[in-house]
Order: C-alpha cells, then sequence, then structure tokens
C-alpha cells in the first residue's frame, strides 16, 4: 500500500544528508525523467509543448496556494516581478519592509529612487503599517532564520490602513498552508521548497490585476499568443497571463510533475512531516547547550555562531547554509530523523 514514506523513498534517493531546501530543493525522480524526456526530443526535433506544461505547471501552483488559476502569472525571478510591482506605484509612495529580508524582494523598491521605504523589525511590521503607507512587502519565512511573519496581523493591520500587500512565499510555499487569495501580490520561486528546477517563479495578482502595467509583456502575454508573435501585440490576455515572462521550456516540463506529487501528498502531511524534524533538531540543540533563532512553526532552523561549521559538515557529508554567520538548516518532506541525529552527532563532535 503506497504512503508518505514510501512516495517520498520512491521518489527521492539523496546520497548525502542533504538539509539545505533553503537553498535549493531536491528533484523528485518524476521531474528528472520528465525533463530529460523533453531535452532527449528537442535533441531530436521533436520539442515537446511548451505550453501544455505551463499550464499545467501554473494550475497545480494555483490549486496548491488556493486561488484561481487566472491569478497566477509564470515567469523566472521574483526580483523582476518585484519590479513589476515597484513600477506600478506613483513618485514617493510608501512602501514597509522588514529588516533583512530577501534582496530580490525589497532592492527594487530602493532602486526606483523617488519611493519611501521604511523598514522596520519583522515583529513590528503589522503595527508600523500607517495611514500614507502603501505597500507592505514582506516574506512569509524569513531566507536567513526560518522566522515566520505573522500574515493574518498584517493583513488586517493593511486593510485597516487601506495598504496593498505583497508577500514572498519563496521559503514558504511547499510546506506552509497558504492562501494567497488574502493577499494582493504573492510571489514564490519553485526551486526551493516547491521541489521545481530552477528557471521557475509564479506570481499571484488580485482579480482586477492590480493596476500592474504588463511593461515586459512579449507574445506569451497576448490573448492568442501564437497570433502575437510580430508587431505590437493586439490584444493582452485578461487574466494574469499577460504578467508571464517567455517560459524556460524544460524547466516547466519538469516543474509540472514536481507540483503534481506535492498536491498528491498534500501540504499538510508535509507541513506536520517538516516540523516535526525541525522540533526534533531544536529539542537536541538543548542537549549541546546551544539556542537557535526563535521561529516556531519553521522547518528552518539558523543557529548563531556556527555558520563556520558549513565546511566542516560538508565535508562529513552533510548539507547545509552558512547564513550571516549563522548555520541555517532545512528539514523537507525527503529528511528522516536519522538526518537530524547524524546532524546532531557531527555538531556534537
Amino acid at each position: 500500500m503506497e504512503t508518505f514514506e514510501t512516495l517520498v523513498q520512491a521518489e527521492f534517493a539523496p546520497k548525502n544528508t542533504y538539509l539545505n531546501t533553503a537553498s535549493t530543493g531536491l528533484l523528485p525522480a518524476r521531474t528528472v525523467e520528465s525533463m530529460r524526456g523533453a531535452l532527449e526530443s528537442a535533441a531530436a526535433g521533436q520539442p515537446t509543448d511548451m505550453s501544455t506544461d505551463v499550464e499545467a505547471a501554473r494550475a497545480s501552483f494555483a490549486r496548491l496556494v488556493r486561488v484561481p488559476v487566472r491569478r497566477v502569472a509564470a515567469g523566472a525571478s521574483v526580483a523582476v516581478y518585484t519590479g513589476l510591482i515597484a513600477a506600478s506605484l506613483p513618485k514617493g509612495a510608501e512602501v514597509l519592509t522588514a529588516e533583512g529580508d530577501f534582496s530580490s524582494l525589497v532592492n527594487p523598491f530602493h532602486v526606483r529612487g523617488d519611493l519611501t521605504v521604511r523598514t522596520v523589525p519583522l515583529e513590528r511590521i503589522a503595527e508600523s503599517v500607517r495611514p500614507g503607507t502603501a505597500l507592505v512587502a514582506v516574506s512569509a519565512a524569513q531566507s536567513a532564520d526560518g522566522r515566520v511573519a505573522d500574515l493574518t496581523a498584517l493583513r488586517a493591520s493593511a486593510r485597516e490602513h487601506g495598504a496593498r500587500t505583497y508577500v514572498d512565499a519563496s521559503q514558504a510555499a511547499g510546506w506552509l498552508e497558504f492562501d494567497a487569495g488574502a493577499y494582493d501580490y504573492v510571489s514564490a520561486v519553485a526551486f526551493k521548497w516547491l521541489l521545481c528546477p530552477r528557471g521557475v517563479t509564479f506570481l499571484v495578482v488580485p482579480d482586477d490585476l492590480g493596476s500592474l502595467t504588463p511593461l515586459f509583456a512579449g507574445w506569451v502575454a497576448g490573448a492568442e499568443p501564437w497570433d502575437s508573435c510580430y508587431g505590437p501585440i493586439a490584444e493582452l490576455a485578461d487574466s494574469a497571463r499577460r504578467f508571464d515572462e517567455s517560459p524556460a521550456p524544460f524547466a516547466y516540463a519538469g516543474a509540472r510533475r514536481s507540483l503534481e506529487l506535492l498536491e498528491h501528498l498534500g501540504v499538510e502531511r508535509v507541513r506536520a512531516h517538516d516540523l516535526a524534524l525541525a522540533d526534533r533538531f531544536r529539542d537536541g540543540l538543548r542537549t549541546l547547550e546551544v539556542a537557535p533563532v526563535p521561529a516556531p512553526g519553521s522547518p528552518i532552523v539558523s543557529v548563531p555562531g556556527l555558520g563556520h561549521r558549513q565546511g566542516e559538515l560538508s565535508q562529513a557529508g552533510v548539507e547545509v547554509s552558512d547564513r550571516a554567520g549563522n548555520l541555517r538548516v532545512a528539514f523537507h518532506l525527503y529528511n528522516t530523523p536519522t538526518d537530524v541525529d547524524r546532524l546532531l552527532d557531527v555538531l556534537a563532535n
């Protein structure tokens, strides 16, 4: 009988103790097979149907984050989509961000040069929305240390003050049960917790398309893409597809299979699995008299002062990250209690 464990074992076979999903997720076997098939077809002069793969991936992501598919754009970069949102704001608009948030989320607002960007500690972001704040931009989970934003409080505060909300779910989509429809804009790269190849990113926009101008619209943004290849596009798509970037076809050939797997497993089960392992690691750190950054409810555990041990751990076959001097460990569906114990054993010696 198929179980969560047997399905995961059939899809993943890491040759080390891989605890670095916050950097890059492992690819399922079905994803590798799909990409290999697409590459071989292209080499034989029989390329796959790119649009079919993109639409399947778009629809799967929409179901995972609980929004209508018409609200989802498909691209390759959070920074590009942040730049699109930044370009839509009027001169002098105030953007509220969290200290130390990921550059792809915050930098495009700074380089505009004529916006007011205000930065506050993550724990204070909801209470810091004020009259005149045009947009609040924050990661659902922080890349550096895994802290999870209080998105419920943020949404309520933004609504009270008439501000739009922009959430980067790159470190959350795939393990956090997430209703993207509760926010104006949501972006997420898919090569981390969503287990997709690099080159896949999604943007969720409001039903009214969020007053965004499709500045980089190419032929794929047309209502009829194959009729939009030459000259100005006569009619843009009446959905978020008008914000599509021209996709990387081999990446999307794999992405549809990765997202299919996550849908089958269920984010709720993935979340429970991931958090149990993270809590096991936190408990183990107490026996070593080491305190991680407080990040309850997160599968990312950041340990201050131990980042310098990343190289040593890698040589021992344990893959983690060094972020801002902290040792960052990320637990996902292909990890086991044995992986946790292996890491703790190496740290203890």
